[in-house]
């Protein structure tokens, strides 16, 4: 069971999270833990390592106050015992004293690297783990603080290490078999692990979901549950689509097109280690434990709608620029993508959508809004010379752009589908600047300009609280 942030967030929440995990401990003979760091630390610990790389430092007090503060008060609110509370309150100060140093390093340096960062960023979960492993303590379980550094070899790939299966399946079992034979409840950190050499790394932002994967492959565990504080996947975000509702049941391709295009509900790279090892997968409320959630289906679909449901959901990437190159010297020229997309990954840039012309005209294809610059200026040296000779007429980029994607495995097998989306957005005065649909035809993405965000996915999310696409209809 993999806790997120706002599930650990206040002594409330993890209360609630201690008393799931007691009740799981009652149905389950082995139960294992994964937390987050309390919601809004790693944001508060990178920001500070940030100034501090400027030679900043006066932030970096009112920032360790704040963190004292933030777990201390759930320390006392929720450990009965003094002894405990003293153990507790020094262990988040050593930590805290960690941070301060990290921190005055880095300004001395006066850079942070992805070394550095992962340190930084790593405190967050290693001070939440041993304060749910103490309130999960005082439910009457019995628990134990592993940090996952002990059980998790990635490569060195800092902020966003790659894992060794193999070496962490070893690690996994040497460690927490001894544990779960006895019935005590390991509780570990998400995010974090460690190179063969014990060096802290991370999975990269959102990575506690990836951990909780990670374990359960390794073990193999029954089951995962990811407690969050939504009941479920939602058909879309329910701040902008209102009457926006859980599904209860969703296939692992479409929940693999939902994480990747912006859904939060869960990292894109929890799927593939579960669907590998069979394993079971919900995603459930912490606050509202009584609600069944989201149940992702181990098997795959045969693409056939679940009761004549042919689109499941909608969600919306923001911030993103759509760059272009163009020219009429580029048709039949081969390479002249192979070199685009070279110059784009020396940014270190990762491209959601690519979309190109038939005529080989033009090659268009989405970036992050705060990329395009970067990813400009390197296409631009690429192609200096056809830039030069007018194979080439311009590389450009568009203003703020939104990818929004319809997600369905049922669109597989149904005509039409399409063209009722592109109905719902004309009608709605939307207009589409690019498409890309993938071969499983799971998804389909549309570029809208970003000011149409909101009015583009309400749209296309009438289609599913209306009246769902069915075959019959569409025929």
């Amino acid at each position: 069971m993999k806790f997120g942030g706002t599930s650990v967030g206040s002594a409330d929440a993890m209360f609630k999270a201690a008393r799931i995990v007691m009740d799981a401990h009652a149905n389950w003979e082995r139960v294992i833990v994964i937390t987050s760091a309390i919601s809004g630390a790693t944001n508060l610990l990178l920001d500070s390592a940030s100034q501090a790389a400027r030679g900043n430092l006066k932030t970096l007090v009112q920032a360790e106050g704040a963190l004292l503060a933030d777990h201390e008060k759930i320390i006392d609110a929720q450990i009965q015992s003094a002894g405990r509370r003293a153990e507790l309150k020094e262990k988040i100060a050593s930590l805290i004293r960690d941070f301060g140093n990290l921190c005055r390093a880095i300004s001395v340096l006066g850079e942070a690297s992805p070394r550095a960062l992962d340190a930084v960023a790593s405190l967050g979960e290693r001070m939440s783990v041993y304060i749910l492993t103490g309130v999960i303590e005082s439910c009457g379980v019995p628990a134990q603080a592993i940090e996952s550094t002990e059980l998790i070899v990635t490569n060195s790939h800092f902020q966003n290490a790659h894992p060794d299966f193999d070496a962490t399946r070893g690690k996994t079992h040497a460690k927490l078999d001894p544990l779960l034979d006895k019935g005590i409840v390991p509780v570990t950190t998400g995010f974090i692990g460690a190179t063969p050499d014990g060096i802290i790394t991370t999975l990269g932002r959102g990575g506690s979901d990836y951990s909780a994967a990670i374990l359960a492959s390794v073990l193999p565990a029954d089951d995962v549950w990811i407690w969050t504080d939504v009941d479920g996947v939602m058909t879309s975000d329910p701040r902008v689509v209102s009457n926006a509702r859980t599904l209860p049941e969703i296939s692992y391709n479409e929940i693999a097109e939902l994480a990747y295009y912006g859904a939060k509900v869960l990292h894109p790279k929890t799927i593939r280690p579960v669907v590998d090892a069979g394993i079971g997968l919900r995603i459930c409320n912490t606050f509202n434990p009584s609600h069944p959630g989201t149940r992702v289906k181990t098997r795959k679909s045969n693409g056939e709608p679940v009761n004549g449901q042919v689109i499941k959901a909608v969600t919306a990437i923001r911030n993103q620029k759509l760059v272009t190159i163009e020219g009429r010297g580029m048709l039949g020229v081969p390479g002249v993508a192979a070199r685009a997309f070279a110059a784009v990954a020396s940014t270190g840039t990762s491209v959601p959508l690519i979309t190109q012309a038939s005529s080989e005209q033009s090659i268009c294809f989405a970036v992050p809004s705060e990329s395009a610059g970067d990813v400009v200026a390197s296409l631009e040296r690429v192609f200096a010379y056809e830039l030069g000779e007018d194979d080439i007429d311009r590389v450009w980029t568009t203003e703020d752009v939104t990818i929004v994607t319809v997600v369905g495995v049922g669109m597989r097998h149904t005509p039409g589908v399409a063209g009722q989306i592109f109905s719902q957005l004309g009608d709605r005065s939307v207009n589409v600047l690019a498409i890309a649909q993938g071969s499983s035809e799971v998804s389909i993405s549309l570029v809208v300009d970003a000011g149409s965000t909101d009015a583009a996915v309400k749209a296309v999310h009438d289609l599913i609280v209306n009246e769902p696409v069915s075959k019959a209809a569409a025929a």
